[in-house]
């Protein structure tokens, strides 16, 4: 595929501090607000701290036409994703096992957030266009969210979703672990999480909301926006590895996957290998300052089970009915 420069986005030195924390703070300011930290923006409950990055990306990056980006809500399998998708499109870069970077760097190092880490700096706007292409970023922003460039471009979106159940489950475990470290309140009791959550009010959130404006972007145009549950790649593996592998167009030859490539990879970004890294053991995300360990809980499949009542777990697939059901959507 020909890559075509686009216009540079506004270096630091064409942009002063003072404008631009003024130009995105002014955007800021008047937003409503939840939880004490939570941000309504366009339609979408945002990290307060986050929405400077939120605006900074929207007004400031640039896509390339081979751009790559992982879009997901929290926790339904990003940091696992993340890995895949390293490995799958640097495949040929890093063909020793022994010398894979994955060995040594948390996979949120490697395929950052565009919003949540690059564009979180206020003082200016980060140049991405010495980035080996093709450049992976990452973000936790809704499809209506996203930059102009990112979806007036021909750049693919790959999009991550799972079980609402798994998915407050892992997001009530997180924000405990992290409340301290952002400064945020976590609710009493599960129950008092999972009524926000119902509702809408969660990180990102609504969950549901997110997760449509993907799902349909999906149908009108596959060939941009391809679409897959964490539960489907834990089932099946291979096959989905392969096809999303051909979406992105660097399809695996025959030679490869007669030589195990598939499965290579498979194994490198599987949960039970990256919990085990030293790097994924100790240490932090240096911009986030999150323990590399919170991101590794369980990574199984139907764990809800072991903290929802029936009566939550009803309450959540009414929730789901009604909002996914006319979109044809199943979990």
């Amino acid at each position: 595929m020909a890559t075509h420069q686009p216009p540079p986005p506004p270096a630091s030195e064409n942009l002063q501090e003072d404008e631009l924390i003024q130009e995105v703070g002014d955007d800021i300011s008047s937003l409503p607000t939840a939880e004490g930290w939570l941000s309504h923006y366009q339609g979408f409950w945002i990290p307060t701290q986050r929405m400077h990055g939120v605006i900074a990306t929207q007004k400031y990056f640039q896509a390339h036409e081979n751009d790559i980006l992982l879009a997901t809500t929290p926790k339904v399998g990003t940091t696992w994703f993340k890995a895949i998708l390293f490995a799958l499109v640097n495949r040929v870069r890093y063909l020793n096992p022994q010398q894979h970077p994955l060995l040594t760097n948390n996979p949120h190092a490697l395929l950052p957030y565009l919003e949540g880490e690059l564009f979180m700096n206020k003082n200016e706007v980060p140049d991405l266009t010495h980035l080996t292409s093709p450049r992976l970023f990452a973000t936790h922003l809704s499809y209506l969210s996203l930059p102009k460039s990112v979806k007036d471009s021909t750049c693919k979106i790959v999009s991550l979703c799972r079980n609402p159940k798994d998915t407050f489950v892992s997001l009530w475990h997180f924000e405990n672990k992290v409340s301290a470290l952002f400064g945020t309140k976590v609710p009493d009791t599960i129950e008092e999480s999972f009524d926000n959550f119902c509702r809408g009010v969660s990180l990102y959130g609504p969950f549901w909301d997110h997760v449509l404006s993907y799902w349909k972007e999906s149908l009108e145009k596959p060939q941009k926006v391809f679409f897959l549950k964490y539960e489907e790649m834990k089932e099946q593996p291979t096959t989905h590895l392969k096809r999303l592998a051909e979406f992105l167009g660097c399809s695996f030859s025959p030679e490869e996957e007669e030589k195990g490539r598939v499965n290579d990879i498979i194994n490198l970004c599987s949960f039970n290998n990256l919990s085990k890294l030293e790097v994924n053991a100790k240490g932090n995300t240096a911009i986030f300052g999150v323990d590399n360990t919170s991101y590794f809980r369980q990574g199984e499949v139907g764990d809800w089970k072991n903290y929802l009542t029936v009566e939550m777990e009803e309450k959540c697939d009414r929730v789901t009915e009604e909002k996914f059901h006319t979109a044809g959507l199943k979990f």
